[in-house]
């Protein structure tokens, strides 16, 4: 029985190698939709010192964090009530963004994107932000290999995708904490839709590929047919995630694998996704197709983001899915 996810080495640089790497990156999106990478060249120096950022923001007052808080017009700061699939998360969060200009302040309108707003950083922490966008940097790097590995291996030549996400994407990234208790006071939590069962409850990502660092605490599980598949921690890797575009882009091919994390008993989790998205105008269609019929309709990635977003905010009712633009079987 599997027990965790395949383990894919990056630093193959073979052309025999290549083949093989192409397969196994292919696999993993295939069968599981998430898989884990090593020998991804991000410098472990650089992780330990996201690791020590991630930390002391989440242990600023809560009125530092409160600063930088989001709102319904600019979803990225700091946010302690999420939803997932309309069920609050047992979890804080911080998202932000590598700007367009660093050469200009975060809320010039240069740097401020259509659907996901501006970036904010807390005063009280000022090496927050560069050792965030350093690492940023990593994960744009490692994110284009991956998506044309993953181009290749649905036999695509030429580096298709890649034209959805430049000159510019839409990629963003988060900062997670996953505390023991609550972190509404109980007067919030009243006013405020209550905590699900689990600290991420399930769902798909919205984008393209996600790439995570996790630390060595767990919790994160894929869901495999009826299981539910441990995504075990291992020092110096990153997991990756297949998301809803390329599910669509790959004619389902490639799956956008339900996932969750359990609640966490012993002492708290952090976790930093990278979600690697296309530009706001790319409008997502199946490219692999073959003998068969393209299963989904055409979705607008800055229409399909800008619903996801405002779900995480609040309940809205029913929460925007890929099958809402699934054609009908002929």
């Amino acid at each position: 029985m599997t027990t965790t996810v395949p383990v894919v080495d990056l630093s193959v640089d073979s052309s025999r190698a290549t083949r093989d790497l192409v397969e196994a990156v292919a696999a993993g999106a295939r069968d599981y939709g998430f898989f884990q990478v090593v020998g991804h060249g991000v410098p472990e120096e650089l992780v330990a010192r996201v690791w020590g950022e991630t930390r002391r923001f989440f242990a600023l007052p809560v009125a530092a964090k409160q600063e930088v808080a989001r709102t319904k017009t600019n979803p990225r700061g700091y946010y302690d009530r999420e939803l997932t699939k309309n069920r609050r998360d047992l979890k804080e969060v911080f998202d932000f963004a590598r700007p367009p200009r660093q050469d200009l302040p975060d809320d010039h309108p240069d740097n401020r994107a259509d659907v996901d707003g501006a970036n904010q950083w807390p005063s009280a922490h000022p090496a927050l932000r560069p050792t965030l966008l350093e690492y940023l940097t990593e994960c744009e790097r490692v994110a284009f290999r991956l998506l044309e590995l993953l181009a290749l291996g649905l036999g695509l030549d030429g580096d298709p995708l890649r034209a959805h996400f430049t000159p510019r994407h839409t990629a963003f990234a988060r900062l997670n904490y996953y505390p023991l208790d609550d972190p509404l006071d109980p007067g919030s939590a009243a006013a405020v839709t209550p905590l699900g069962d689990m600290a991420l409850h399930h769902h798909s990502d919205a984008g393209a590929l996600t790439i995570l660092l996790q630390d060595d605490v767990g919790g994160l599980q894929v869901q495999v047919g009826e299981r539910w598949v441990e995504v075990t921690p291992i020092h110096g890797a990153l997991v990756v995630n297949v998301g809803d575009m390329l599910r669509i882009w790959s004619n389902d091919r490639y799956r956008a694998a339900v996932h969750r994390v359990r609640p966490v008993t012993d002492r708290p989790r952090y976790s930093l996704p990278f979600f690697f998205n296309p530009a706001y105008e790319a409008n997502v269609l199946p490219l692999v197709i073959g003998e068969q019929r393209p299963r989904y309709r055409s979705v607008n990635w800055g229409a399909f983001r800008q619903a996801r977003t405002d779900g995480d905010y609040a309940d809205y009712g029913h929460e925007i899915q890929i099958a809402d633009f699934r054609r009908e079987e002929q």
